[in-house]
């Protein structure tokens, strides 16, 4: 009987198998399923002391491999609205990340992630990888690297806090006119944001404030607005979002730095209809 959830960790015992068949054989998943499994990042080829996503159905195999296919099909159906290309540097590209699309794939699939995303639509193609995070439920910048160099050397500029980044989002309630600096700490460590009064919606009693973060502890934003009494709009973990209220009202909306490449002083900002707007709850 094929389940909606399961694991197989198959032994590769003899020469000239390939991995579709052996996985067709072994979970009783049609071939169709699998390759689709496949493509989305569900299977796995350990080799030696590697152990790596597989995509070709055809791979060939030799004894002592071994097989991981991590199979749920909830997981195989989701579906994310896609990222936008908004500036292609090359070695580095800058996208808007959407909500619901993920920043780090599991071993179950990678198929919603942005960096997965960017190496199938990216023309020419190239490699992409994370520098850096957004939640997935905030949107906006993130900036993709397509060399292993350039994107340490970007990593490298957050690391140091060579990079400046301003975050907008949406809180309840009326924020203060003056600019705010919140030191608390995050999961006990050091967290420092400074947020700025944008505008003020009385009719719907919230907050546009710009949000600019010298630390980048998970979900730092949203608990240093919650510790002021300002939770962000749709914050279902820190603030008092349900399952009706909109998305989270967080993105990421300006980036400037010092190019790696050509050594000239970027500045990458979000179109304007891409940023948090006001919105009954």
């Amino acid at each position: 009987m094929i389940v909606d959830k399961t694991e197989y960790h198959i032994d590769v015992t003899e020469h000239g198998t390939d991995a579709i068949n052996l996985l067709a054989q072994t979970s009783g998943l049609s071939k169709q399923v699998l390759k689709d499994a496949m493509q989305k990042g569900a299977i796995w080829h350990s080799h030696g002391k590697q152990t790596n996503r597989i995509r070709r159905a055809k791979k060939p195999l030799q004894p002592g491999d071994k097989l991981h296919l991590y199979y749920n099909q909830y997981i195989l159906d989701e579906q994310v609205a896609p990222a936008e290309l908004l500036f292609d540097e090359g070695e580095y590209s800058i996208w808007y990340k959407p909500y619901g699309m993920r920043c780090q794939g599991s071993k179950w699939s990678d198929h919603t992630t942005i960096n997965r995303y960017a190496e199938l639509n990216l023309q020419p193609q190239r490699n992409a990888f994370i520098i850096h995070r957004l939640d997935r439920a905030a949107t906006g910048l993130l900036v993709l690297g397509h060399s292993k160099k350039t994107t340490a050397a970007i990593a490298k500029l957050f690391e140091t806090r060579a990079l400046e980044k301003y975050y907008q989002v949406i809180v309840e309630g009326a924020f203060p006119s003056k600019p705010v600096t919140i030191d608390s700490p995050v999961d006990n460590k050091p967290a420092l944001s400074h947020a700025t009064l944008l505008t003020y919606d009385a009719a719907l009693d919230q907050s546009k404030v710009q949000v600019k973060i010298d630390t980048g502890r998970k979900h730092q934003i949203r608990i240093h607005m919650a510790s002021l009494g300002h939770p962000v709009v749709g914050d279902r973990l820190h603030g008092n979002g349900a399952e009706h209220c909109p998305d989270l009202a967080l993105t990421s909306c300006f980036f400037r730095f010092v190019c790696p490449i050509s050594h000239n002083l970027k500045t990458f900002e979000l179109p304007e209809h891409y940023r948090p707007a006001f919105t009954t709850t």
